[in-house]
């Protein structure tokens, strides 16, 4: 006797308020509701495969309720994959094991990334879909796939949804189906008491091919998934469910949203479903046909790796360099010859401009670099000359003009980093982190190499005024774990910044650029990567040091100003250039102290907050910043009406001493 496939849904559902119900906690009205969804669209259509997780050309599938995680976990058990296993399943929501409250990438194969925030898994798959579309363009068939989303009313309240279906439509990414689980639940009760848009006309509106169907009926899912195969649109599919379909009670309910069903509920959807089973007991002739449908993908994946080794050997080899997320080995001496021409010809750009000409030496070499700005392009300076617009007609280029959407775009250049083999950047303004700062924050978590290009990084941008003016920006970012937050004073950092992001594999960074131009402070060339130790001294004082002033970008220009003031006076001074915190602090104690040394007085110069300061230069030191907001006029004004000059810094040194 084979098992049907409502008893292949309802294993789904008993495992997730079993799971629940053992924990004392988490969500399982929406694994129960989308439990048929998920059962047609994985045991039919997604292309994967439990024994290689990793296969390049998997479909990939994004759980963007991540609230519902039990789904995934359930789905990941079901058809075979390594982890999770049945004691993980029972151990749900505990301490080191991998079934965690929200999906979280690394913990187990199968989980392309994390979820929990609301939006974001649907935001995120935009950047998934178009890195497909990216590879099948250079690489053609070996590279066609789709990507799957699960979405839910809160997904789509959202306002980064707003974002990502705009961008979605517009690219015509037609291999990103959603399936939205229209259950009109939200925690607060009905949706009608928050929300009454017309879900599908807004999608349509974006340029979307939509659908509604029977959530439940899964011959009409069936057919909703291969009608949205078929159109060269995005696709949504509005898939009418019941919350917790199979608890008598509670079912279509808030009650079922957040909180396990309770032992009596449980037990009455066990009669209900005809589930007679104990808990997280799934016999065997069920798990035996989720297995079946797992090992399907094996055949495919077997084929598919039959044709991509009879590719031209380098195609492949730096296919699996991009996974791998190595750099081209004549990076490191492109930047090099680059860092002395530059010692022997000093230049004085802005560092939004040093930065594009270090992207000039680095993008020719690093094919997988995708660049893009949210409408800022000339601000930014992210358009090199070797790379062409990306365009919903044409995605052989490598840049992406996302429009005013930085939300969207930074949650789309993560989606492009987990797909594997491309390296994004993307610009804005430095206040604009603001708008970005959840998807930097997922960049983090799921430890992905993306590059956020943050210009006009202080009162330095002038005339536009507080709301353009980032005070509290660099603090608040230095606060976020495994965010590398880089603020180069010159060209010559600016390209060492660079080329530490790239070789960072699992950490994000900021590079945090300026308006106006800044005098060249480094002019002895090294092949040592300074700034990627953090800290260093770029301007040693005349004998044993008496003070010692830790700057960063801009400021760098005033501290060496002071000091040369400072030593005319007879206090001998050193300067550092804090290029980025976080790499300094990684740096052991003995090279601490040897930039740091053992100074009388300690000073920091930064025009932003001065939050954080303290750690370098003590509670008794001085701090030159800005603890307000800005203002608007010449940036000149600016920085004397502030007191971010080279006189107040000398005069509160000395002061001091």
């Amino acid at each position: 006797m084979t098992a049907s496939n409502k008893e292949m849904a309802n294993a789904i559902r008993a495992l997730s308020m079993d799971a629940v119900q053992a924990a004392k906690s988490g969500h399982p009205g929406m694994p129960m509701g989308m439990a048929d969804v998920a059962t047609v669209l994985f045991t039919k259509y997604m292309k994967y495969d439990p024994k290689w997780p990793e296969w390049p050309d998997r479909d990939r599938f994004i759980l963007s309720a991540g609230h519902g995680s039990m789904l995934i976990y359930s789905l990941l058990y079901l058809t075979g994959y390594e982890n999770p296993t049945i004691d993980d399943i029972k151990n749900f929501r505990q301490l080191h094991y991998p079934c965690a409250g929200h999906p979280e990438f690394g913990e187990a194969p199968g989980i392309e990334m994390t979820t929990g925030p609301l939006g974001q898994g649907l935001a995120t798959s935009v950047g998934f879909a178009a890195a497909e579309k990216l590879s099948a363009a250079r690489m053609g068939d070996v590279i066609d796939h789709y990507t799957y989303v699960i979405a839910g009313d809160g997904c789509l309240m959202e306002g980064i949804s707003h974002e990502a279906i705009s961008m979605a439509g517009h690219l015509k990414l037609g291999k990103l189906i959603v399936l939205w689980d229209d259950n009109s639940i939200c925690i607060d009760g009905t949706t009608d008491m928050t929300v009454s848009d017309n879900q599908r006309a807004r999608f349509e509106a974006s340029n979307w091919h939509t659908l509604a169907v029977d959530g439940h009926d899964m011959d009409a899912v069936a057919a909703a998934i291969e009608a949205a195969q078929a159109d060269d649109r995005p696709s949504l599919i509005a898939c009418k469910t019941t919350i917790g379909y199979g608890a008598p009670n509670k079912g279509g309910t808030s009650a079922t949203h957040g909180a396990p069903l309770g032992e009596e509920e449980i037990a009455a959807a066990r009669e209900f479903l005809g589930w007679p089973h104990d808990p997280f007991v799934v016999p065997d002739e069920i798990l035996g046909a989720w297995r079946d449908a797992g090992a399907r993908g094996a055949s495919a994946s077997a084929a598919w790796k039959d044709v991509f080794e009879a590719l031209d050997t380098d195609v492949k080899a730096d296919f699996n360099r991009r996974l791998n997320k190595d750099l081209p080995s004549n990076l490191t001496d492109a930047i090099n010859a680059y860092k002395k021409d530059l010692a022997e010809n000093p230049v004085g750009p802005a560092t939004r401009i040093a930065s594009q000409m270090a992207l000039e030496v680095i993008n020719p070499i690093m094919q997988e670099t995708i660049g893009g700005s949210a409408d800022l392009t000339g601000s930014n300076m992210t358009l090199t000359k070797d790379l062409t617009p990306i365009t919903a007609d044409d995605f052989s280029g490598r840049y992406m003009y996302y429009g005013v959407r930085e939300f969207g775009m930074a949650a789309a250049m993560n989606g492009m980093a987990l797909h594997g083999e491309y390296m994004p950047y993307g610009g804005t303004f430095l206040v604009f982190t603001d708008y970005c700062r959840p998807a930097i924050r997922l960049s983090a978590i799921m430890n992905q190499r993306v590059v956020y290009v943050m210009s006009h990084d202080s009162i330095g941008l002038g005339e536009d005024g507080p709301t353009h003016q980032p005070i509290e920006h660099l603090a608040s970012l230095r606060a976020m774990p495994n965010v590398n937050v880089f603020r180069p004073c010159d060209a010559v950092e600016t390209a060492e910044c660079w080329l530490a992001a790239l070789e960072d594999k699992e950490t994000p960074s900021v590079l945090v650029l300026t308006r106006q131009g800044l005098k060249q402070a480094r002019l002895s060339h090294t092949d040592e990567n300074l700034s990627a130790k953090g800290g260093y001294v770029i301007s040693e004082a005349s004998g044993d040091a008496k003070a010692v002033i830790i700057a960063t970008g801009s400021e760098v220009e005033i501290a060496i100003e002071a000091q040369a003031e400072l030593e005319a006076s007879g206090i001998p001074t050193r300067v550092v250039s804090m290029v980025c915190c976080e790499k300094f602090d990684a740096q052991d104690a003995a090279y601490q102290d040897s930039v740091l040394g053992n100074a009388d007085i300690y000073a920091s110069i930064e025009a932003g907050a001065t939050h954080g300061w303290d750690k370098y230069v003590g509670r008794d030191g001085v701090k030159i910043g800005i603890d307000s907001f800005g203002a608007s006029a010449p940036a000149k004004d600016l920085y004397e009406y502030f007191g971010v000059t080279k006189e107040k810094l000398v005069a509160a040194i000395s002061e001091k001493l």
